[in-house]
Formats: structure tokens, C-alpha cells, sequence
């Protein structure tokens, strides 16, 4: 069960109520300091359960960006509960080629925790949008095969099962030749035995306008692909003023649109698992504080604020006043919240979850997925 912590409550309190050990509900809820909960925190209390029903079963998927030792570090922590494992990311060149990266022990680490390694490539950086990086090669047929011939020697050499594809902020213009390029993939991919996916833009309708969004083509991909992943994430950017990061609200106008053009079983809901905080009054493009949820706790404790949670976003948020007394407000995960996303995920059948991107730390989230479905694993 979620239980919501209420003024005056302790852990030691919590765990007689509930015939649990105070350890056990320290562990599972990752708290620094058992001694100091904060009002409207949540916490995952075990309980005995006369419901058995089978559980359903999702696949998921966990990109990281960490360092290798970070990675496999992460992997050994969550690997028993992925089904894919995604490096991000090999950046084309301007000529088609990939960049190399440092994968090798990540791949090891997955194939450990009998996780698919699937390859992701990508036209963007953190300070290049690659607009006209895609555009180049997407427009020059011996650049297009380029990219696959590198992506198959990779996967060959490195041991990869499938790839994903990331192409962002590609021009309207390509729109038809991302699609082509897509089905190019596939028709050189699946005769080795590799699958292809992709990620898509959170797109409400077909005709959303943006640079984000209006080369995404949700029935073509939903149609070539073997899965696509929704980025259902970033509504509280962190150049932006402060809101949920993941709203369900819009994260089910995401999934419904997706849904009219593309099947449930090739579907993944896009997770985050961060937290950020901003200064106000928000100044635009003044950067928000991103951390990890269990962090977001630890600075609720630490400055007494009292933890709200928004019912239309279904994400929990605070605000406190720091030490040069400006005013900040807090938005993350809990345990409410990823239950929230879970039930969407149930709701819709769909094929399962993916993660961007592992590192923080959110022991809730895992808690809880494992408590509500049987994760496949295709490698035994």
C-alpha cells in the first residue's frame, strides 16, 4: 500500500501499525534518515494481499547516459527488471558515420542481467539541436547507407540485438524521408535478425505544429517500427517555468493520440525519473536544479516543507525558502505518482515501460514496478 505521512507520524509508529520492520520500510522507501519524515511524503508500506491475480506482463526499457562504471553499477542494481538496456547514444556524422562510444561494459552488464542491449542512434547533443545534421543525411542517399552499414558493424562487433532510433527537431520538410529512412532500416535490419524501434515526440494530433513533433509521423512509425517509445516527459523543462515533468494529464492526451493510429502491443510509455527545483519568481531560460526524487525528499526534510500533491498532474511538488531567502518550488516522483503511471500503462494495455534514464535514485519506482508486473525477458 501508498501511504501518505501525516503531521506527527515516525517511521517507528508506521512499522507497529503495520507489523513491518522499521528497516524493511527504510529499504524499500530509500530514506537517508529513518528519524525525519516530512508531511505529504509517500511511502510504499508491504501489506498482505488476498488478491493473487496474475500480474500482468510489459517489457521495459532503461536508456543511460551515465559513465561506464556508473552504468553497470546501475544495471547490476535494476538489470533483473529490464528487458532492454539502451546506451544513449551513437551521434551520426555529417557524412552518416557514427561516433564511437564507451559501451562495451554496459553491453557486458546487461547480457549479465539477461537484458537485450539495443543500440541508439541520434542526430542531436546536448548543445546541437542537429537539425541540419539530419537533414544532410537524410537527403543524401550514400550518407543513409553509410549510417546502416556502421550500425551493423557495431551491432555485430559489440553485441547488440535491436536499434532505436532518435531523431529530433528533424526538419517538416524531411518528414517523408525520415519515414523512408525507416523503412530502409528495417528492410536491411530484420533479414540479420535485428528489431528497429524508435522514439516519438509527444504528439497530441496529427497536426501538431513544432519542430519537435510535425516530422514524426505516429502512423508510419507505428506501422514500420517494431516498437516506438513515447517521450512522455519534459512539460516541466528545465529552462522553463516550474510545473509536473510529467503531467498525466498530457501524458494520456499523448497515449490516446497514439492509440488511434498505432497498436497497444507496440507501444512503450516514456518514464523520467528525475526531480527539478526552480528559483522564483521564474526568470525564462534560467535553469532548473535537476536531481534525483530521493534527493527531492531530503531537501523537503531538510527545510520542514510540507509535501502537496497536484490530483490533475498526479505529481507530487513543495515549495521552501533557502538560506539567501529565495523562494523555490519542487517538483519529482513518488510512489503515487509511478502508481499513477503504472495504472495507464495497465489501463491501455500497452506493451510496456521505458526510462529515461537511469542514475537517479527512485528505490519507489522499482518497488513498485516489480510489485505490479511480471517484466519479460527475452533472453534466458
Amino acid at each position: 500500500m501508498i501511504y501518505v505521512v501525516r503531521s506527527g507520524e515516525s517511521l517507528w509508529q508506521l512499522a507497529g501499525r503495520y507489523n513491518v520492520s522499521v528497516n524493511t520500510l527504510a529499504d524499500i522507501n530509500d530514506l537517508s534518515d529513518p528519524n525525519r519524515l516530512v508531511i505529504g511524503q509517500s511511502l510504499i508500506i508491504p501489506v498482505s494481499e488476498a488478491d493473487v491475480s496474475p500480474k500482468p506482463n510489459i517489457e521495459v526499457n532503461a536508456y543511460t547516459y551515465q559513465t561506464s562504471n556508473e552504468a553497470v553499477n546501475s544495471i547490476r542494481q535494476v538489470g533483473s527488471l529490464l528487458t532492454y538496456l539502451t546506451p544513449f547514444a551513437y551521434r551520426i556524422t555529417e557524412n552518416g558515420t557514427l561516433d564511437p562510444i564507451n559501451d562495451q561494459a554496459i553491453i557486458s552488464a546487461a547480457l549479465a542481467q539477461n537484458a537485450v542491449p539495443m543500440m541508439s542512434v541520434t542526430n542531436f547533443s546536448a548543445t546541437e539541436a542537429g537539425t541540419n545534421l539530419a537533414h544532410v543525411v537524410l537527403n543524401t542517399p550514400a550518407y543513409r547507407e553509410n549510417l546502416l552499414s556502421d550500425v551493423i558493424r557495431i551491432m555485430r562487433e559489440k553485441g547488440y540485438r535491436g536499434l532505436n532510433i532518435d531523431f529530433e527537431n528533424v526538419l517538416p520538410a524531411d518528414r517523408e524521408l525520415y519515414n523512408h529512412f525507416l523503412q530502409q532500416a528495417v528492410n536491411h535490419l530484420h533479414p540479420l535478425g535485428y528489431f528497429v524501434s524508435t522514439a516519438l515526440a509527444p504528439k497530441t494530433s496529427a497536426a501538431q505544429p513544432g519542430l519537435l513533433y510535425e516530422a514524426h509521423d505516429y502512423e508510419v512509425h507505428g506501422r514500420i517500427a517494431d516498437f516506438v517509445v513515447l517521450m512522455t516527459y519534459e512539460w516541466g523543462y528545465r529552462l522553463g517555468p516550474p510545473q509536473a515533468i510529467s503531467p498525466i494529464y498530457q501524458m494520456r492526451r499523448v497515449v490516446e493520440y497514439a492509440l488511434s493510429v498505432i497498436p497497444a502491443e507496440k507501444i512503450f510509455l516514456g518514464f523520467q525519473i528525475y526531480a527539478r527545483d526552480w528559483i522564483l519568481p521564474h526568470i525564462q531560460g534560467q535553469a532548473a536544479e535537476t536531481f534525483s526524487p530521493k534527493k527531492a525528499v531530503e531537501r523537503a526534510v531538510k527545510y520542514g516543507a510540507a509535501i502537496q500533491y497536484d490530483p490533475a498532474a498526479q505529481a507530487p511538488f513543495y515549495r521552501y525558502i533557502d538560506e539567501q531567502s529565495r523562494l523555490h518550488e519542487v517538483w519529482f516522483e513518488d510512489a503515487r505518482s509511478a502508481q499513477a503511471k503504472f495504472n495507464m500503462v495497465k489501463h491501455n494495455h500497452l506493451r510496456g515501460i521505458s526510462y529515461w534514464a537511469l542514475g537517479p535514485s527512485f528505490r519507489q519506482n522499482w518497488v513498485l514496478l516489480e510489485d505490479n508486473f511480471s517484466i519479460r525477458k527475452w533472453i534466458q
